[in-house]
């Protein structure tokens, strides 16, 4: 399923727009001569660069970096300090767990979130070479997201609340109430009497993601009581499961805070309607709705330095979480809107104004990338500002510079500075003393000819150990969503290195259905889940053996998670010829059910002809690329992989595709995990994830 891209870069200079040169692609190279293999151990205990923020003098970088800690099984979060001044500077971490740094806007704290010495997640404050850090807030549930005003008298917060409670404390009181006493209920059972019943990996609680507001004092300390933001409003800022403080913002004076929510009620797991809506920063008055008149989703509300104008995120599709985002912005006095750049076939992933106001910075996907572009937002120009790799969490400071991180399928984030006129810089080498002497493997996007004669693209990924004249088994990797891409980024779950690493070529394509082609190309999925993307698949299959000499295709596995997880069940009996094995992880397995049991029901809805087209209205939609069906014609062996918290695709699904094979005597194998969601993320299932399939694939592959 379909999985957003959430993220909001910083204001960047508009003068940087001339300035940007494009980071050149990288051709086939050989590795070091001596490296070894990257491996699934570096893949789940690697350091991982989380996000940066900008001092406001632009001479420092807090960091958010995450730990693996194995020996606990978890991960761990650290914020460290880089001074941009001086040139090679490694990042000072500083003591205790912490995430989300955030600057005051003179630069003189640094906020974030942490929760040491074991207490609820709270803001606490650094006054950098001035003692330790000390906590901000002292609220009695955990601050989820947060921002600082612009004017940096108040911080906004997100908590978790029941809409009715009135305060935090009371939520907390009924939170808590059960668990003191003797005479606590010894009965477990929910009772519900509307959708969501459970969202992603939990069951629903009955509260809400809330905004509040706190003044800070001189000092730098929050004050009580949080005042709501929201009250009584039926749904969530930040959105679940996902959201963060992208979702909300506070104007340049601080008087007013926008936020993104959907009113909930019975349709919220069918609607994807999301509005804007506006709110006094001191709670004087209720939201205001600013985008009533869409149907469709509007996110992101980002003000202009001047406070004038909103600009923002919008679908025009309802319904549709893969409908293309447009840029629009509002006249605050009149409410008067438009889209910015409307004939730009680009879904914008973020926003972020420059620091005159004339310019929009938007990262959208592109052609197996994600880069940053410049709308100028009186013409609609558009302007690349980036070029190769996944680009996000943009950043200015007032030298002028542009901070970006970037990510590529041979290298994790790191943070990148160009300046005015200048080429790009790296900055960080998080995780390179532990990658010293692990070789990358080289890539290359390739083109072909696939369904309706349109041009797809893929990426094959060359294999470790590469000798000319010799041919390599293949990994060939299907990617989910199904709008989504196996693009030039890094991945901490479906990463090519892995298997590259074992020796295998990998291959990608990016189907009929893929982001980052334009909303056509897109939407050629909808309700054709087992005929287009598949004969992209075969084409693609057929071009990649092609045009790369070295590619074994007499031993090959297709491997996919989700949507692709669906497409190996589908190929499992409509394309079995090439495999030698299938790799099926949390996959659709009996469509119909699928309808019926995942919890965003406006996915399978819009995915099968629409928001009129339930199992029950269309059931011939639900069975024409049903994998079930076609099990008589299964062949191949396959491992079924799934998590027993995925509520997205529900662990029945796996269960039935492993039945249908043990049933029809087809070499099998289940790999459960019960703690785990949609993903895999506990560092031990991880690495147990990365063993088991590395064995499958060498049991039917070979070396």
């Amino acid at each position: 399923m379909t999985i957003r891209p959430i993220g909001r870069p910083a204001r960047f200079p508009a003068a940087l727009l001339a300035a940007c040169l494009a980071i050149p692609f990288a051709p086939w190279s050989p590795g070091p001569a001596q490296a070894r293999p990257f491996t699934a151990h570096d893949l789940v205990t690697l350091d991982r660069l989380g996000g940066a923020a900008i001092a406001p003098d632009g001479h420092t970088a807090a960091l958010e970096i995450r730990h693996t800690d194995l020996a606990h099984n978890r991960a761990t979060h650290a914020v460290a300090l880089l001074d941009l001044t001086r040139a090679g500077a490694q990042p000072v971490e500083l003591p205790g767990d912490a995430s989300a740094p955030r600057w005051s806007p003179d630069g003189h704290r640094l906020y974030m979130l942490s929760d040491r010495h074991g207490g609820s997640t709270q803001v606490w404050r650094l006054d950098p070479g001035h003692g330790p850090a000390a906590q901000v807030t002292h609220l009695p549930l955990d601050i989820q997201a947060y921002a600082v005003s612009p004017d940096g008298h108040r911080l906004v917060v997100s908590m978790a609340v029941f809409p009715n409670a009135g305060s935090p404390d009371a939520t907390y009181a009924r939170l808590n109430a059960p668990k003191a006493g003797a005479q606590a209920p010894k009965a477990t059972g929910m009772v519900f009497d509307r959708l969501f019943v459970r969202h992603w990996d939990q069951w629903v609680d009955g509260t809400r993601n809330h905004l509040f507001s706190l003044a800070l004092d001189a000092a730098g300390n929050a004050g009580r009581p949080a005042i709501p933001l929201m009250p009584g409003f039926d749904g969530d800022c930040p959105s679940r499961p996902f959201g963060d403080d992208a979702d909300f913002s506070i104007s340049p004076d601080g008087h007013t805070v926008f936020f993104s929510a959907r009113q909930a009620g019975r349709s919220e797991p069918w609607s994807t309607n999301f509005d804007i809506y506006s709110v006094p920063a001191d709670g004087s008055h209720a939201p205001v709705d600013l985008t009533g008149g869409n149907p469709a989703w509007d996110a992101e509300p980002v003000p202009s330095p001047d406070g004038r104008t909103l600009a923002w995120r919008a679908q025009r599709r309802p319904g549709f979480e893969a409908d293309r985002f447009g840029v629009m912005v509002m006249d605050l006095a009149t409410h008067h809107s438009r889209e910015v750049a409307g004939g730009w076939d680009r879904s914008a992933s973020s926003l972020a104004w420059s620091s005159d106001g004339r310019t929009l910075g938007v990262t959208a996907e592109d052609v197996g990338q994600l880069r940053l572009f410049g709308l100028d937002v009186q013409s609609g120009g558009v302007t690349g500002l980036t070029g190769d790799g996944h680009v996000t969490d943009v950043h200015t400071a007032s030298d002028g510079g542009l901070f970006y991180l970037r990510d590529t399928l041979d290298s994790p984030a790191q943070l990148w500075r160009r300046r005015p006129g200048g080429k790009p810089e790296q900055l960080t080498r998080i995780g390179a003393a532990q990658l010293d002497g692990v070789a990358m493997q080289p890539f290359r996007q390739f083109e072909f000819t696939g369904w309706n004669h349109e041009a797809v693209h893929g990426y094959v990924v060359r294999p470790a150990g590469y000798r000319p004249g010799h041919r390599y088994p293949v990994a060939f990797l299907i990617h989910g969503g199904p709008q989504g891409s196996f693009g030039d980024g890094w991945s901490y779950r479906w990463n090519p290195q892995f298997y590259a690493g074992l020796g295998y070529g990998v291959v990608m394509i990016d189907f009929h259905g893929s982001t980052g082609y334009g909303q056509a190309f897109t939407d050629a999925i909808s309700n054709h889940w087992g005929d287009r993307p598949l004969t992209d698949l075969r084409l693609g299959w057929t071009a990649a053996l092609s045009q790369f000499d070295w590619l074994d295709g007499s031993r090959a596995c297709a491997l996919g998670a989700s949507y692709g997880g669906f497409m190996v069940n589908w190929i499992a009996g409509n394309w079995s010829q090439p495999w030698k094995c299938l790799v099926t992880h949390d996959g659709v397995f009996d469509d119909r059910m699928m309808g019926f049991s995942t919890e965003e029901l406006w996915f399978a809805e819009w995915e099968h002809g629409g928001p009129d087209h339930t199992p029950w209205a269309d059931p011939q939609a639900y069975e024409r690329f049903n994998p079930a069906g076609h099990v008589a014609d299964w062949r191949v062996p396959q491992l079924i992989i799934h998590g027993g918290r995925d509520f997205r695709i529900p662990l029945e699904q796996g269960l039935g595709a492993f039945d249908a094979l043990q049933r029809r005597g087809i070499e099998s194998r289940l790999l459960v995990f019960p703690d785990e969601n949609h993903w895999v993320l506990k560092p031990d299932n991880s690495l147990q994830w990365h063993d088991v399939v590395a064995a499958w694939l060498k049991a039917h592959l070979g070396d």
